[in-house]
C-alpha cells in the first residue's frame, strides 16, 4: 500500500551505496559508473528518494536552474516495490515540486518508460533539428 512510502528531498537520507548499485548494475544508461560520480552527481542536484518506512526503495534526480530548465534523471524503484503506483506518485510529486513551477522546458532520456512520462506531458521532442549532444563517454 502506498501510505506506507515516504518522498523526501533530505539528501542526508539517502542511501547513495544503494543509488550507485542500482546505476552500474541494473540500470542501462549507468552501468559500471564509479561511486564518486554518482556522489558528485548527487550533490550537484535536486535529488528525491522513496522511502518505505527508513529504507530507500526509490530514486530520482533533477539538474535544474530552478528558472528555466530541468532534467530529469536515474528515476528507478527497485523492483520488489514495483507495480504499487510508486513511480507515477515519484514523477507527479517532482512535476508539483514548488521551486520547480514555471518551468520553460523539461527534458529526459528514456528507452522504455515512455508510457509513464506522456501521463506528465512528456513527448517526443518536437524539433529534433534544434537540439545537440555532446557524448564524451559511451558507458562507464
Amino acid at each position: 500500500m502506498i501510505t506506507d512510502y515516504t518522498i523526501s528531498t533530505d539528501k542526508s537520507r539517502l542511501n547513495v551505496p544503494l543509488i550507485r548499485e542500482f546505476l552500474s548494475q541494473q540500470s542501462y544508461w549507468a552501468k559500471n559508473i564509479p561511486f564518486d560520480i554518482v556522489e558528485r552527481s548527487i550533490a550537484n542536484s535536486l535529488c528525491f528518494g522513496v522511502y518505505q518506512h527508513e529504507q530507500q526503495v526509490g530514486f530520482a534526480r533533477v539538474i535544474t536552474d530552478q528558472a528555466t530548465f530541468a532534467y530529469l534523471s536515474d528515476v528507478f524503484i527497485l523492483s520488489e516495490h514495483r507495480g504499487k503506483g510508486l513511480s507515477k506518485w515519484l514523477v507527479q510529486t517532482i512535476s508539483d515540486w514548488p521551486e520547480l513551477q514555471g518551468l520553460r522546458r523539461w527534458m529526459l532520456a528514456t528507452r522504455d518508460a515512455h508510457s509513464l512520462y506522456e501521463q506528465f506531458g512528456f513527448r517526443v521532442i518536437d524539433q529534433p533539428d534544434f537540439f545537440m549532444q555532446r557524448k564524451l563517454i559511451e558507458t562507464y
